[in-house]
């Protein structure tokens, strides 16, 4: 992080740690709207929104006090905010949490974004009556475009390595999130757009939508928010690298041809199927709890040995052996009834 920063007349307080070491980094927008600063003391990148004659913070003020749980601080989350521009919408109903992504037209991200989606991956794993996240982008025409490009030409090299940074964390923090994670593709997802997606257990496609692709290459840089591994992962090598230096984008259906996405429903009733879908993972239709540990062993087997992901599988196993939805399965298929599981 460049070391040269100017100061301003009023000092502006850090969201994530509360100090008041912090360092104007630029201006960009044509009024001048936008101020990015950078705190010393957790080194971390944060935007303010100026207003009339203050600056209004434009964040979530993170601080767990002595006595405080950090659960009882995420639940709050929503009345700690300050002024701020919503970028993730969060709802939840009947056992999924929505999140959309809410920047049109192409609904890109910023830091300001990523932090939002990740404070919405935080409430959905602390909530015991979600069992799925649902992720969407606004609108018809697009899931995500991805960064915003203006954002990345006016920012420091320093800015955008932590940006990267921390969108990686974000990513993780949801492929890692032990409850099934769905991207409802009802737009082109480009770009990050795909990385976001590619962090999600499954991909559904709204027909004749839209298409799929990481072509950063055009740009002169990678795909940086995990693409290079995870496309990697999801596709042969040879198709990845393919799909990456050529900077293609591909439809839909050629998508699902390679197995990058799941299923494509329908336009007309998209939305709806995409929620029957999601619904069919929660209680009482599936064990959410078992759902969420085959997850888990997947994907933390996934990055060790198979002796290590068997180790991972028995451990979770036994965990769910010890489920009051274990043994209501058990006993439903001996007494050859449907189970009516409650994710406990």
């Amino acid at each position: 992080m460049n070391a040269r920063f100017e100061n301003t007349r009023e000092q502006i307080v850090c969201p994530y740690c509360g100090s008041s070491q912090t360092e104007l980094m630029s201006l960009f927008g044509q009024q001048l709207l936008t101020v990015q600063y950078y705190c010393q003391s957790c080194h971390t990148p944060f935007e303010h929104i100026k207003g009339d004659h203050i600056l209004a913070q434009q964040g979530v003020t993170h601080i767990v006090t002595q006595g405080q749980s950090e659960h009882s601080t995420l639940k709050g989350l929503s009345k700690m905010t300050t002024t701020e521009k919503t970028l993730v919408n969060y709802t939840t109903t009947n056992g999924i949490a929505i999140i959309e992504l809410t920047n049109p037209p192409a609904n890109t991200y910023s830091h300001e974004m990523m932090r939002q989606l990740d404070e919405a991956i935080l409430r959905a794993r602390f909530d015991d009556d979600v069992h799925v996240l649902l992720l969407r982008g606004q609108g018809e025409k697009f899931f995500s475009a991805g960064a915003e490009i203006s954002m990345l030409n006016a920012v420091t090299p320093g800015f955008k390595y932590y940006f990267c940074l921390h969108a990686n964390e974000t990513l993780t923090r949801l492929e890692q999130t032990p409850k099934l994670v769905i991207a409802a593709l009802n737009g082109h997802t480009v770009g990050g757009g795909l990385e976001i997606a590619l962090a999600c257990d499954i991909r559904i496609a709204r027909r004749g939508g839209g298409k799929v692709g990481l072509p950063e290459v055009n740009l002169g840089v990678l795909p940086g928010t995990g693409g290079t591994q995870r496309l990697a992962r999801a596709l042969p090598k040879n198709k990845a690298i393919e799909l990456m230096t050529e900077g293609k984008l591909i439809n839909f259906e050629e998508a699902l041809d390679f197995g990058l996405i799941n299923y494509i429903y329908e336009a007309e009733n998209y939305w709806d199927e995409v929620m029957k879908y999601a619904q069919s993972f929660c209680p009482p239709n599936k064990a959410a709890k078992a759902v969420g540990r085959i997850k888990r062993s997947v994907q933390s087997g996934a990055e060790v040995s198979f002796s290590e992901g068997l180790a991972i599988e028995r451990e979770l196993q036994q965990l769910l052996f010890q489920s009051e939805d274990a043994k209501e399965g058990i006993a439903a298929y001996v007494e050859k009834r449907q189970p009516e599981f409650k994710a406990r």
